[in-house]
């Protein structure tokens, strides 16, 4: 019978518990602008005709991968004034990690940048 080292072990298994790893680093950016009374639709791509996967009013905060359509990523404008960030992200998606159906299944879906703006 072959026996394993322990160092060995661990080093054959390495690539299986890093290729799970999730992204722990978010920026907290909320919903604001939206008419009164409607909702922020999350989609399941960076598009209008995508599949809805929830939505949340005014005031939730969002937890943002930090990803945006056109090159933007959120971590890059961070140190820019409230109005710079907001007008960097007007006319993009940004990707969101979210449990839409509250269950503890976070996914990543998309909002559209009009209508969110750096959390206080």
């Amino acid at each position: 019978m072959m026996k394993t080292s322990p160092l060995f072990a661990a080093a054959l298994l390495l690539p299986l518990v890093a290729g799970e790893a999730r992204a722990t680093v978010f920026a907290a950016w909320q919903v604001e602008g939206v008419s009164w009374g409607d909702t922020l639709n999350v989609r399941k791509y960076p598009a209008s005709h995508s599949q809805k996967q929830t939505a949340y009013p005014n005031g939730t905060v969002l937890q943002m991968t930090g990803r945006c359509t056109r090159g933007i990523n959120l971590f890059d404008i961070a140190r820019q004034p409230e109005w710079r960030q907001k007008q960097a992200v007007r006319y993009s998606w940004c990707e969101v990690w979210h449990d839409p159906r509250r269950d503890g299944g976070f996914v990543t879906g998309w909002v559209y940048g009009k209508y969110i703006a750096p959390a206080d």
